[in-house]
């Protein structure tokens, strides 16, 4: 069986790998339930020069102990790589529009370079979680 065949006819795949900086602090976000979600955005610049460079925006969502650990330490303008999943919500507006949201749901977020030492000073950490156990110190 060749290889497209074999995936064709098991299901689909739905993964995402994404490395860009953060847009703003994480937003954390506490439910009844006990599930804790961190939300951020992710700018990712497609090649060119630096003036006609276009960059491309996605929405990211955390679940989990990965999530507490993604709002206790990423701020915005970190380089970060994140791996997981599409996810696009639909809903009706107050006119009966359907609407459209896209987001990443994270399955693993490394921390790569901050800002900072992307121009020239200071050291960085790496954290790498996953919702799945697994999570390292981040030190």
């Amino acid at each position: 069986m060749q290889e497209n065949e074999r995936l064709q006819g098991s299901g689909g795949m739905n993964s995402v790998v994404i490395v860009g900086r953060t847009g703003q602090d994480p937003e954390l976000k506490y439910f009844e339930s006990g599930s804790v979600k961190a939300s951020f955005s992710m700018a990712v610049n497609r090649g060119g020069s630096k003036d006609n460079r276009e960059t491309d925006w996605f929405n990211i969502e955390v679940w989990g102990r990965t999530a507490e650990v993604v709002g206790e330490y990423l701020k915005k303008g970190r380089e970060v790589a994140v791996n997981g999943r599409l996810n696009v919500r639909k809903w009706n507006d107050d006119a009966g529009n359907e609407r459209d949201f896209l987001s990443v749901v994270a399955t693993d977020v490394k921390f790569l370079g901050s800002k900072r030492d992307n121009e020239g000073g200071g050291s960085s950490f790496a954290y790498s979680g996953s919702q799945g156990g697994g999570e390292r110190a981040p030190f």
